[in-house]
């Protein structure tokens, strides 16, 4: 009898303990806010989707690549990867002031959108208290080149080290502003949309998310949307009240939750490989050794 396909990491991956976190959904959300400061690529998803009134279904849909690929079977992972490709193959934007037309599946673009949404999970992750040591994190940054890679980009070409994402930002920076599309992303994430029923909700629950994800973000991002960045330490103690509160919730409750994959992939491989924080404790112990950051 063959083995089960632990698909593309698997649960001895900085990836497949990290992603289980539900502070995941608070670094999905800094991830739009990040993601929207570049003009070509914001305009790109502005251009060739409803998301004003569809935004709610874009993050899902994020979400579900995200979880596909950390705890789906190889096959399931690259035939999704294969659709986004194809997907993103036959859209363009236009420019507004040139005219210009381009594919919103150009590497730089690419590498942008994958670029921050690396960053921000290991942001939010790390400094909500989840264990990572320096080590695991240039390796989740390294094996994250395989999602670059199903989405379209070489990976050799992608970041590798938390040192290089950092340089990569250095480099995009000149490139970023706030322009009319960063500013509907922005007044959606503060105040979206929803039914009179969960208005109340919205007002209790969203904005706290939406408002840590933001405070979240690199000072520069503050500086492009126009508002002061609150200190860090404020920020990161916000972020760790947060993440002691939500890891509070039961795994076994966090698992039932639509669309369940880390469920799947524990029927798939077995209890053992439920994703649990302290696995990554006991890695550091054994591989954090100079030389074993990278493949």
């Amino acid at each position: 009898m063959n083995d089960p396909d632990a698909g593309l990491f698997g649960p001895g991956s900085v990836t497949w303990q990290m992603h289980a976190d539900p502070m995941m959904w608070v670094a999905g959300v800094r991830a739009l806010y990040l993601q929207a400061l570049h003009p070509r690529a914001v305009r790109g998803v502005m251009q060739n989707s409803d998301f004003r009134n569809d935004a709610w279904g874009r993050l899902l849909r994020t979400a579900d690549f995200v979880g596909t690929l950390t705890y789906g079977t190889t096959d399931s992972a690259e035939q999704y990867g294969a659709r986004v490709r194809r997907i993103h193959r036959h859209l363009r934007a236009t420019a507004p002031v040139t005219g210009e037309v381009y594919g919103i599946d150009e590497p730089e673009l690419l590498l942008w959108v994958h670029c921050a949404e690396v960053d921000s999970y290991l942001q939010v992750e790390r400094r909500s208290g989840f264990p990572l040591t320096a080590a695991q994190a240039d390796r989740y940054v390294d094996e994250q080149r395989e999602a670059a890679r199903l989405v379209g980009l070489d990976p050799s070409d992608v970041p590798a080290t938390t040192r290089a994402l950092g340089a990569y930002f250095e480099e995009v920076r000149p490139l970023l502003a706030a322009g009319p599309e960063a500013s509907d992303v922005d007044d959606f994430l503060r105040n979206p949309p929803v039914p009179a029923l969960l208005a109340p909700a919205r007002a209790l629950l969203w904005r706290r998310v939406a408002a840590l994800a933001y405070d979240s973000l690199p000072a520069y991002a503050h500086a492009l949307y126009g508002r002061a960045a609150p200190p860090q330490a404020v920020v990161d103690r916000r972020l760790r009240t947060a993440g002691t509160a939500l890891r509070g919730i039961p795994g076994r409750l966090r698992r039932r939750l639509p669309p369940g994959h880390i469920a799947k992939a524990m029927v798939r491989l077995g209890p053992g490989s439920r994703p649990a924080p302290y696995r990554l404790r006991r890695q550091a112990a054994i591989l954090d050794r100079p030389g074993r950051a990278q493949r």
